[in-house]
């Protein structure tokens, strides 16, 4: 069943198209996340899921509801912010419960232990937002959704303001979250770590289009244009237009290798990395990066010659980008 479904959602200012006709479903109890460079549209598709604005035309069903013109209270969401939204002269105890004061509802105390303790909360319940680092400030963000009990959460780039170890931190932390729960989440970020390892299914946008949708693997994988394999990895593919054709070439720097017999290279810098080092060159006139293992002794400058397996080539079609068999 799924627990969200868009259908033919677009949304036009004046002549501007920030969506146009974005179809796709999340399953109940999945993690789907909303991928693409800044500008592409996915706050904009998050803001529409929660009412927070409304389409120009198309469809939104949350559950077996049509909520597409429907307020935010009337949807039965939870939605996480990027700033976090904490009033700060409140309490971490009163900012979990606010919503559920505003609606007076009952078991405030009850449920505000029980995610307290979920989310390691318990001891800071009397702190302000301002004697909390980053990742506490997240984890009470996250209370005050969560305590609401609804069956869909909306995050939108919740970890953004937090430095690289937090953020795998609490990466794997709302993964666990969500699985425990086992509600729907749709999670948006511009970030492809983000999405590769805590996502169910990824919706890639491109300038208010759908790229591609699937999972993580799919979308590594066997990726259906030429963008897609640009954006996904880390780092992403290389792109190479060979013999002046009308084919894209597409190789993982990871599938690349030094050869004694392959396409002349000359490295332009070296990434010491720990466990592997990632080379960039210039071949065939074009910009490549080579992930080898370990300490490449290799220096800028110098002359190399790359291959590859044909069966680690990918396809696609120079002019509309798609894919080729």
């Amino acid at each position: 069943m799924s627990a969200i479904q868009l259908e033919g959602v677009t949304r036009h200012w004046a002549e501007s198209r920030a969506l146009d006709g974005i179809t796709f479903d999340a399953e109940a109890g999945s993690f789907v996340v909303l991928l693409g460079p800044s500008g592409c549209g996915k706050s904009t598709t998050l803001r529409l899921i929660a009412g927070l604005d409304s389409p120009t035309s198309g469809t939104i069903r949350i559950g077996d509801k049509d909520v597409t013109r429907l307020p935010p209270a009337a949807r039965g969401i939870a939605m996480v912010f990027q700033s976090y939204a904490l009033f700060p002269h409140l309490t971490v105890a009163e900012n979990i419960v606010f919503g559920l004061r505003v609606r007076r509802e009952a078991d405030r105390e009850a449920r505000l232990a029980k995610v307290a303790a979920l989310l390691g909360l318990d001891k800071l319940l009397e702190r302000k937002p301002s004697q909390l680092s980053g990742g506490q400030q997240q984890r009470e963000a996250l209370g005050r959704a969560i305590i609401a009990e609804k069956p869909v959460c909306l995050m939108d780039e919740p970890l953004s303001n937090l430095d690289a170890q937090l953020r795998g931190e609490m990466r794997r932390e709302i993964r666990q979250l969500q699985r425990r729960l086992g509600i729907t989440m749709v999670y948006v970020t511009h970030d492809q770590t983000e999405a590769m390892t805590m996502a169910d299914r990824v919706v890639l946008l491109r300038a208010g289009r759908i790229e591609q949708v699937g999972s993580p693997e799919e979308l590594y994988a066997r990726p259906a244009t030429a963008f897609t394999a640009g954006f996904i990895g880390a780092p992403p593919m290389n792109l190479m237009r060979l013999n002046g054709g009308a084919t894209i070439t597409g190789v993982r720097p990871e599938d690349m290798r030094l050869a004694r017999d392959g396409l002349e290279a000359r490295v332009e810098s070296i990434e010491y990395l720990g466990a592997d080092s990632l080379v960039a060159a210039r071949a065939a006139d074009q910009p490549v990066l080579i992930r080898l293992p370990g300490h490449s002794r290799l220096a800028a400058g110098e002359a190399v010659r790359i291959a590859w397996d044909k069966d680690h080539e990918h396809h696609f079609d120079a002019h509309t980008g798609g894919r080729r068999a």
